[in-house]
């Protein structure tokens, strides 16, 4: 294929199969969250570049896809605009904009497509669509534990099986640093290289702490204990750990409310993980992310962010969130071709006198609710015909040609079977949703 008949790199095409798959993965991750009273927010594709620069880091702000400013500016190539690059400053902005406006606490889900100017690679894509819930507002614990449930039934009604959350705290990490006794001027290298858990082997691990600069004694026993054989650690050595530090007490009745919240999910779905480290940058409470067999990464994450959404130029309000790894979901799972739902009647058109019959009926059946297409090929030939409606999964093929246009009738043939009769055409309306019915 020729380069500019491709997509552009990092960017995809979604034919009709997957158009439909997506839709409906969408569909169940909406109507789990609207189940819990999180409401719609749609905000613009691009946002002022003020709003979006400053607030993801350095290297995040290299990957801002920005716009350039029109007419006489064009040349000097200065931007003022930028595609949104996540879900979370334009919430921020909202909240800022009409926070007076907003119920709070204020619970709003979202689902929209961001654009990264990211490197692509497989699995990575320059333009991809998130799935976010927060609340903003409530410093209660039932925040937090709302957000992991909704989370819990949306990947449920994905199909996604065996899934668990590993939870954890940013106090709880904290604590960890206290309890073994690592410097603070090392902390957050340490826990950046023990978020590595589960990517590197124990050892790599432990040599990279130490050339951090941790005691070799210190690095070993911080990885024992929160590695193990199984990458799960000794949680309950942890926790004897964390209970003798002031922090490390704080994010265990953080964790440890949370687990008492969700009790009503099955047994072993969220587990105290002390390994798991993420946001650093952000996160002040409970955290969390998603796993599940057959998947790679997470598939979910995420936690509360008192005091972001101040950084991010809104009122300081407390908040919690999550978001569903949604590509990485898709392109996980197998589609099928059923993906896409066929017609329920396909119109074959064998005579042009009969056209004029053939809207009417294709209109009628369309008002009852039916997916009807007419044959809009060149070809007068019934077999090409009925191979078309065999390509569109047709049920059902309507057939109408000069002999029964004469005869007031048409040929119902049912495409699984073969089989076909003749009805009258005023009655093939009615006749054909009896057969989708099952009457």
């Amino acid at each position: 294929m020729a380069q500019a008949a491709e997509p552009p790199s990092g960017t995809r095409d979604f034919l009709a199969a997957e158009v439909h798959r997506r839709e409906r993965a969408f569909a169940s991750v909406r109507g789990a969250f609207e189940r819990y009273g999180f409401e719609p927010l749609q905000t613009p594709a691009f946002e002022r570049l003020e709003v979006l620069t400053g607030k993801y880091g350095d290297e995040g702000d290299k990957l801002i896809f920005k716009i350039l400013r029109r007419g006489e500016h064009e040349a000097s190539g200065e931007a003022d605009l930028a595609l949104r690059y996540d879900l979370t400053v334009p919430l921020a902005r909202v909240v800022a904009t009409y926070g007076n406006r907003l119920p709070m606490p204020y619970k709003r889900y979202a689902l929209g497509p961001v654009w990264r100017a990211d490197r692509p690679g497989r699995g990575r894509f320059r333009e991809f669509t998130q799935c976010d819930i927060d609340v903003v507002g409530s410093t209660s614990p039932l925040a937090d534990a709302e957000t992991l449930l909704a989370i819990n039934d949306a990947l449920t009604a994905l199909g996604i099986p065996e899934f668990r959350f590993e939870l954890n705290s940013r106090r709880a990490l904290y604590g960890l640093l206290d309890a073994y006794a690592v410097p603070e001027s090392l902390g957050g290298r340490v826990l950046i290289t023990l978020d590595k858990l589960d990517k590197l082997s124990p050892d790599a691990v432990t040599a990279e702490l130490v050339g951090r600069g941790l005691a070799a004694d210190v690095a070993a026993g911080l990885v024992t204990d929160l590695a193990g054989s199984d990458n799960r650690g000794d949680p309950e050595r942890v926790r004897k750990q964390l209970d003798g530090t002031e922090r490390g007490r704080q994010g265990l009745a953080e964790v440890d409310r949370l687990l008492a919240l969700l009790g009503a999910l099955p047994a072993g779905r969220v587990a105290f993980t002390p390994r798991m480290v993420r946001g650093l940058d952000y996160y002040t409470g409970p955290i969390f992310e998603v796993t599940a067999p057959g998947f790679p990464g997470s598939i979910a994450s995420g936690g509360r962010y008192d005091g972001l959404v101040a950084a991010l130029g809104g009122p300081d309000l407390p908040a919690s969130g999550g978001s569903i790894g949604i590509e990485r979901i898709l392109s996980a799972q197998e589609a099928a071709e059923e993906d896409s739902p066929g017609l329920d009647v396909a119109l074959t058109v064998l005579a042009e006198e009969a056209e004029p019959a053939l809207l009417a009926l294709a209109g009628e059946l369309r008002a009852a609710g039916l997916r009807a297409g007419l044959y809009l090929g060149s070809s007068g030939k019934i077999a090409k015909q009925l191979k078309w409606a065999n390509d569109q999964r047709a049920r059902f093929a309507v057939l109408l040609g000069p002999r029964e246009h004469a005869d007031g009738v048409v040929t119902v043939r049912d495409m699984g079977s073969g089989e076909q009769a003749q009805v009258p055409l005023r009655e093939a309306a009615g006749d054909l949703r009896r057969r989708l019915s099952g009457g």
